[in-house]
């Protein structure tokens, strides 16, 4: 059952597990790891040959086919912690260029390929008609920028990587906002805002990971890193500085962990300000940010869960005494797409 296909994801499944012994580095779980890559494996090219004939069918995806939590974006950071030379990698990397790349015409519409017929839940609901297109990192479009830009910052490259990069940043361009001076991006777009092409809510959301301003900056930021342009990281880089300094969007975090709250902001923030070095705006902003999430935990507590998006083990991980340009001694947030599984030379 741990390697059922659609009940496996990064965060779930043979692929949690592995990735979790992986990460701690140990040779004696070289055989424990080997059964589970077989079965990954497996699972792995299942989901990807149903991925294509689904778009050679026109159908739109599901959320799970393709975001981090649940779908072939996790899988993919999974596989840049094997061996440099992984075809089942570049496998998912060019499911990811091509999910990237091509539109699909649906009721006479042309929309992106990773619009969703459903809404945020994952189910078709009256609310969103016409389903949604998501851009945050843990289930929308900015999960896959996220992997592809940090496997060609590793060197890890399939035909089109570039330019599905490129493409996936100039429609996160189009929906850029900006309040007050400050920059900002819907994590989710309703139809009628594709049909205008025009953002109608009214500002940003919570300055969250997995929706937020953070996460999506953060893809932003690697995906320059990964084509060197300075223009496009010092954009993501004041919007994070922006959201950070944002007392709306702080606001309304009411959660002290990583996916919605306090400790992802932290995290993010860290990584980003690491490759932006020590004497840098965001490096700057850091101390107070995280004296702000040690206050928050004293005045609401930890919550009563034990998981890493949600509970106290992600809080945890993110007290690890750090500086900038040191994050922390083990690279356990690969998984949230905020730093590549290897340090890059």
């Amino acid at each position: 059952m741990v390697a059922a296909p659609d009940a496996c994801g990064l965060f779930r499944g043979a692929p949690a597990v592995a990735y979790v012994l992986r990460v701690a580095g140990r040779a004696d779980y070289a055989a424990a790891l080997r059964t589970l890559d077989g079965h990954i494996t497996a699972l792995t090219r299942q989901r990807l040959n149903r991925a294509h004939e689904r778009i050679e069918r026109g159908h739109l995806p599901h959320l799970g086919e393709f975001d981090l939590i649940n779908g072939l974006t996790g899988i993919g950071v999974y596989l840049l912690h094997r061996p440099a030379e992984d075809d089942l990698l570049r496998e998912v990397l060019s499911y990811l260029v091509r999910l990237a790349s091509e539109s699909l015409i649906v009721d006479g519409r042309r929309l992106p390929g990773w619009w969703t017929s459903h809404g945020p839940a994952g189910r078709p609901s009256p609310t969103w008609p016409g389903g949604h297109g998501n851009l945050g990192l843990s289930h929308g479009i900015s999960g896959p920028l996220a992997v592809l830009a940090t496997a060609m910052r590793l060197g890890v490259t399939v035909p089109g990587h570039a330019e599905a990069i490129e493409k996936i940043c100039a429609e996160l361009d189009q929906w850029r906002c900006r309040t007050e001076g400050r920059l900002w991006w819907p994590g989710l777009l309703y139809p009628a805002e594709w049909k205008a092409r025009a953002v109608l809510q009214s500002g940003p959301q919570r300055a969250s990971w997995c929706y937020g301003v953070p996460g999506m900056g953060r893809a932003q930021q690697l995906a320059a890193l990964a084509l060197g342009d300075q223009r496009r990281q010092q954009q993501a880089e004041g919007a994070l500085a922006g959201c950070v300094t944002d007392e709306r969007q702080l606001a309304k975090i009411d959660d002290p962990g990583i996916c919605h709250g306090w400790a992802g902001l932290v995290q993010t923030i860290r990584r980003a300000a690491a490759d932006t070095g020590t004497d840098g705006v965001l490096a700057a902003l850091l101390p107070g940010l995280r004296t702000r999430f040690e206050q928050q935990l004293q005045r609401h507590g930890k919550p009563a869960g034990d998981g890493l998006l949600d509970g106290v083990a992600g809080i945890a991980l993110t007290r690890q005494p750090s500086t900038a340009d040191t994050p922390s001694p083990a690279r356990w947030d690969a998984c949230l797409l905020l730093t590549s599984p290897t340090l890059m030379t």
